[in-house]
């Protein structure tokens, strides 16, 4: 079976409206799940998890009602390994589906299942959702604990049966980027030419460089959620894999970047959980600098010490900011766009004002707070 990328060489797949609703108090309502939706659009995102059918009739019409918008991606419902859950998300019009299926002796002993119940209701099921659904995504749950020697038997005969893609979850965020690097490796000299997604969690704060390895490793499909929101610790952040892929991976991805600010920052609404300021690529901090060696050399270049292009990911660009660590070049250059000629021996004086105040309110100063500073002179030139 051929591979799942299309013209790009990754497919990012987002789960946000299924995994990462199933965070602790967070209920995306319909108006949330459309806004999102159409932002994923208009991101290029070509898949899209949309929910859990099975949950109850309102679960299925949201499901449904985006569905019927026709955007442009695939819409699937992630099902459990029962006849229940596909019929549920045939009521729903998507024409794709994820069905889980515990590979761990764990979980397995945990349901009361057995290695003969998976494989048998593997066979049964993917017949069965083969006559409703255009495409069936298998996924291997809680992969990262399961037994190699099942594991590789359950991915090869998913794919015998006719899966279209095989899922390789690190259900519980156990694995490290060297351990996903080492999984990867084992199952495509396996299984070389299936199509093979990992979904990645996020408990040992390796989730987005897991993901990153896998792609890098074997993998050519990857499942997300925007700003990371998911169970526990979340899962593989959507935006930080994007910049990741791009400047990092040097990977095509097929997103419009432009989109990712505006996306993480409707989401962080709908979920109302906030974005930490210095959260990767879109925390309000991480474009503002206030070191007085970097913020000298950003002013020749502001490659030197910022990576990412504010532009490209639909941000403005960060500000200079101010207090205990600043220099006098990105303040002569600060005052000096506000029309205020100050010469080095003025600067020099400002510049020690601004740290003892910084250092007494324990906080940097915003450019409104200097600028004022200077005007009302609040500061001595030595002599």
């Amino acid at each position: 079976m051929g591979n799942d990328r299309g013209i790009f060489n990754t497919l990012l797949i987002d789960t946000t409206l299924r995994d990462g609703e199933q965070a602790p108090g967070v209920v995306f309502d319909l108006n949330d799940k459309i806004r999102i939706a159409c932002l994923l659009e208009q991101a290029g995102i070509k898949e899209v998890e949309l929910g859990t059918p099975v949950m109850g009739s309102r679960e299925v019409n949201d499901i449904k009602t985006i569905v019927e918008l026709g955007l442009n991606f695939r819409s699937t419902a992630w099902c459990r390994a029962n006849r229940l859950d596909l019929d549920a998300a045939l009521k729903t019009g998507v024409n794709s589906v994820n069905i889980s299926f515990p590979v761990s002796p764990i979980l397995l002993k945990a349901l009361g299942k057995n290695y003969h119940w998976v494989i048998e209701n593997l066979r049964d099921l993917v017949r069965y959702a083969s006559d409703h659904f255009e495409y069936i995504a298998i996924g291997a749950q809680d992969a990262s604990r399961a037994e190699f020697s099942f594991l590789s038997y359950f991915l090869a005969e998913a794919n015998r049966v006719g899966a279209s893609r095989l899922r390789i979850a690190d259900t519980v965020g156990l694995l490290t980027p060297l351990s996903t690097m080492e999984l990867f490796t084992k199952v495509r000299k396996i299984l070389p030419d299936v199509s093979l997604e990992f979904h990645g969690h996020n408990d040992l704060g390796m989730a987005t460089a897991n993901t990153l390895t896998a792609l890098q490793t074997g993998a050519d499909a990857a499942s997300l959620t925007v700003n990371g929101l998911g169970e526990r610790a979340g899962n593989a952040a959507l935006e930080e894999l994007v910049m990741a892929l791009d400047l990092g991976g040097k990977m095509e991805h097929g997103i419009h970047t432009e989109v990712l600010n505006e996306l993480c920052m409707e989401v962080s609404k709908a979920s109302g959980i906030p974005i930490h300021d210095h959260k990767a690529i879109t925390g309000s901090k991480v474009l503002s600098h206030e070191s007085g060696i970097h913020t000298s050399c950003l002013l020749a270049n502001r490659e030197t010490y910022q990576i990412i292009d504010p532009e490209k990911i639909g941000r403005p660009q960060g500000e200079f900011v101010f207090g205990k660590h600043s220099g006098t070049a990105a303040l002569i250059s600060f005052l000096n766009s506000k029309a205020i000629a100050i010469n080095k021996a003025e600067s020099v004086s400002l510049l020690h004002v601004i740290k003892e105040m910084s250092c007494r309110l324990k906080r940097s100063l915003s450019q409104l707070e200097v600028q004022n500073l200077y005007l009302n002179k609040e500061y001595v030139i030595n002599s």
